[in-house]
Formats: C-alpha cells, structure tokens, sequence
C-alpha cells in the first residue's frame, strides 16, 4: 500500500484542509484502530519530509491526469479543490457564496508592501506609499489578511505587522515564497528613524503626551539699530 494512496483517501474523506502536522496526527492514531496492520503501524511516526515528497508526488499525477479536480495546498494546508471552469455548475449545486467586496487600489497596495517587506511598522508603510494608511489598516486587519506581529527595536517599539494565514487563502498561495517576484519593491530604502520624528496621529509611535517636546527659549528683545536715510 503506497503512502500516496493512504494520502489521497484522507483528504479525500476530510471535511477541511490539513496541514502536516494534522495529518501525521492521522497517521499516529491509525494503528489504534487496524489490529496487526503492519503498514499502519510501520507509517506511525513517518516524517514530514516524506509526506511532503508524496503529497507533491499526488499533486502533480493529478493535474497530469486532467480531472475535474486537484490537489492544491494553500496556507500551508492541502486539499482536493475543482477547476476553475467548473464553477456555475457547483454554484447551482451548493449555492453562491458570497464573499467580501474587492480590496481597493490603496489597499492592494499597501498590502503589497506589507508582504514583501513584513514585518513592517505603519510609518513605514507611509514612507514606502507617501500617504496615510490608517484607514486601509483597519480595513486589512478587520479583514484578517494582516496582523500585529511583534515590535520594531527602534525609539518607541512601534507595532510591526505582517499578513496572516487568510491572506495565503485569498491568493490561493501555499506560503509567502509562492509571491510573485519584487525585487524593485524590496529595494525601495525605508529609513528607520532614531529618534521620534511625529506626533500626528497614526504615525507617532508613543502617545503624544508621552513625547518630550523641546522647550523654546525665549528671543531676547532686539534694540533698534541706527537707521540710514537714502541720498
């Protein structure tokens, strides 16, 4: 029984994705239920590299075949997926479900460069885009497709974000590596600053009433000086 074979029947019968890792879960229990199974018991710990080897092995015969159907992985999870082209009969089957309205110009492009440079904090977005991006942060991040990751280690630990797992599913990409190539985008400069360079909201990385603003001496009363008269 060829490890390709016990992969296809899981994910055929699984009513959802599964990673690695769920399906090595599905591998460890199976001696549990096939008494004096050799290959169940021989396959309990088998590594995930081999899963892998076989799952691309299966993708690949499959779209070879040309059937209706294939073997995708998205998000780092795999599963049996149609063809495109067979979409309107489905939709008369299961019903149209309906999905989110479109991203935007803006935020497509603000997401664009939090993919390619993650993790990334606001103002530099702003730097990369030239304008704000407050409102088409909400917008990504009540979406899900980007998330607060960690902190910068620059003046203030602003908050740095990169995209999440949702945003792997709506690119229909197995990981960040499938992204398509930009290079010019990753070598646009982004410079860090040293100090805290604003307080406008969105972009200060403290509290305003946390910054120490500079005092301004007061200018000492200048004496009129002599005054000349033109000939």
């Amino acid at each position: 029984m060829e490890l390709k074979f016990i992969l296809e029947s899981v994910l055929f019968s699984a009513q959802k994705p599964l990673s690695l890792k769920e399906i090595r879960e599905v591998f460890a229990s199976a001696p549990e239920h096939a008494e004096g199974d050799e290959t169940a018991r021989a396959l309990k710990k088998v590594k995930e590299d081999d899963l892998s080897a076989a799952l691309e092995q299966l993708a690949r015969e499959h779209e070879e075949a040309k059937r209706s159907y294939r073997l995708a992985c998205v998000a780092g999870s795999w599963q049996f997926v149609t063809q495109p082209e067979y979409a309107p009969w489905l939709k008369a089957l299961v019903g149209h479900k309906i999905r989110p309205p479109r991203l935007s110009q803006p935020a497509l492009e603000t997401l664009a460069i939090i993919a390619y440079r993650q993790p990334i904090t606001r103002a530099e977005i702003e730097q990369v885009r030239g304008v704000a991006v407050d409102g088409v942060m909400q917008t990504l991040i009540e979406r899900g497709l980007v998330e607060q990751v960690g902190r910068a280690e620059v003046v203030g630990r602003p908050m740095t974000y990169g995209t999440t797992a949702v945003f792997l599913e709506y690119f229909g990409l197995s990981n960040l590596e499938g992204l398509p190539a930009a290079d010019e985008l990753r070598r646009i400069p982004v410079q860090k600053p040293e100090s805290l360079v604003t307080a406008e909201p969105g972009l200060a990385t403290v509290p305003p009433e946390q910054l120490a603003l500079p005092t301004e001496e007061p200018k000492a009363a200048e004496e009129p000086g002599p005054t000349s008269e033109g000939g």
